[in-house]
C-alpha cells in the first residue's frame, strides 16, 4: 500500500454521474468544433468535396485528432475545458499526472462500448427494416456509463483498464475548506 501518496484523502470520491453527462455534452461542442476544423483542412488539403470520397482516410484522422485533442489536454492539466467546468480531473490510481502512454491505453479502451452500441443499433436497424431505428446511434456514446453503475468506486471501464480515475475537485475543495 501506497499510504504516502494520499495521507488525508484514501480515496477521491468520483464525480457524480449527473456531471459527467453534462461534462460530455459541453464536450461534445468542443470536439465538433475539432471535427469540423480537421475535416475542413483534410478537405481542402485532398481536394475532396464528397463525404464518401476516401471516406476510410478521413475516419481515421479524425480518430487522430480528436486523440490528440484528449491527450494534449489531459497531459497538460489532466483536464479538458468541460472538464475544468465541471471541477473534474483525471489521474493516475496514486493521484499523479498520468503518463502519455496511460492516456493513449485510456483515449483507445475509451472507444469499444460506444462503438459495440452502434453496432447493435445498426443490428436492430436491419433485423426489425425501420431505418427510423437508426436514430437510436445518439445513445451509442453513453454506453460508457453502463460499466460505472456496476463497478464498485463508479469508474468507467476505460478508466478502471487503464488505471486512471475521474477525481471530484469539489469534493476535494470542500474537504479542504477552499
Amino acid at each position: 500500500m501506497c499510504s504516502s501518496a494520499t495521507p488525508s484523502t484514501p480515496l477521491p470520491s468520483a464525480p457524480s454521474r449527473r456531471r459527467l453527462f453534462a461534462s460530455m455534452m459541453y464536450e461534445s461542442v468542443l470536439l465538433f468544433g475539432v471535427v469540423v476544423a480537421t475535416a475542413l483542412i483534410f478537405d481542402i488539403a485532398t481536394k475532396s468535396y464528397h463525404a464518401l470520397y476516401m471516406r476510410h482516410a478521413r475516419q481515421f484522422i479524425l480518430f487522430l485528432a480528436i486523440g490528440l485533442y484528449f491527450m494534449l489536454c489531459w497531459r497538460r492539466s489532466g483536464q479538458t475545458l468541460p472538464m475544468k467546468t465541471w471541477y473534474m480531473r483525471i489521474e493516475d490510481r496514486d493521484g499523479s499526472k498520468p503518463h502519455y502512454f496511460r492516456l493513449l491505453l485510456r483515449y483507445l479502451l475509451l472507444w469499444p462500448l460506444p462503438l459495440a452500441s452502434a453496432l447493435f443499433v445498426q443490428y436492430l436497424s436491419r433485423r426489425s427494416g425501420y431505418t427510423s431505428t437508426d436514430l437510436l446511434i445518439v445513445a451509442a456514446p453513453f454506453s460508457i456509463f453502463i460499466w460505472s453503475w456496476f463497478d464498485k468506486d463508479g469508474y468507467f471501464m476505460h478508466d478502471r483498464l487503464a488505471g486512471t480515475r475521474l477525481v471530484d475537485l469539489q469534493a476535494r475543495a470542500t474537504k479542504g475548506g477552499t
